[in-house]
């Protein structure tokens, strides 16, 4: 198969993230034959590896694309200080990228950057919206209320610098997700925080 019909055959395949193993079943190949070929398409800057076995459609893929791909099969979303920044909430720009999931807790090299799950649990998993083709994003109420919790439950305080609310910012459903902490201590602690957060912002 030449090289332009394999990626003519990803192309269908319609897929923004795909594994070498996937390729391999769609080229009728062995996974080796594949991942050769792979690297050959990415060498003309026609795909992008992302980690070992993962790949990315297009060479410019937004990094948050990648997140629910690399937690697999668990879910997960982008939040904390990279949500507050992709809201505009703060001006930083955070080197690494934050994900919220069910899987375990752990740091993940790729060719985008770095990305770091933290584990939430399902009764708190959730206040995000997207798609496979765009990526899953907290909003912004919940990227605020996940960055307060995690540090508090890790016995840390959230301060984000100068943090600022976008236009309709509920602030209801701060106090919507603070009742579902299960452990009396923590809610207390993290709507105590919320409500400081908030205050600054003004």
């Amino acid at each position: 198969m030449k090289p332009t019909e394999a990626y003519a055959e990803l192309r269908r395949h319609d897929r923004p993230i795909f594994t070498t193993r996937e390729a391999a079943a769609l080229w009728r190949c062995g996974q080796t034959s594949a991942s050769r070929r792979l690297g050959r398409l990415e060498e003309a800057g026609l795909v992008r590896r992302i980690q070992r076995g993962l790949w990315a459609l297009d060479p410019e893929i937004e990094p948050r694309v990648v997140g629910p791909y690399l937690t697999a099969p668990l879910p997960s979303y982008v939040s904390l200080f990279s949500a507050l920044a992709e809201h505009g909430m703060i001006e930083q720009i955070p080197r690494q990228i934050s994900l919220i999931s069910l899987a375990r807790p752990r740091r993940i090299l790729t060719s985008l950057g770095v990305y770091v799950v933290h584990q939430l649990a399902p009764e708190l998993f959730g206040g995000f919206e997207g798609s496979d083709r765009s990526g899953y994003l907290a909003r912004p109420e919940k990227a605020l209320f996940d960055l307060v919790y995690i540090r508090a439950a890790a016995g840390s305080r959230a301060q984000p610098p100068e943090l600022s609310l976008p236009a309709g910012f509920d602030r209801a459903e701060l106090s919507r997700w603070s009742e579902r902490i299960e452990s009396q201590r923590l809610r207390t602690l993290v709507a105590r925080r919320l409500r400081e957060l908030l205050r600054a912002a003004g």
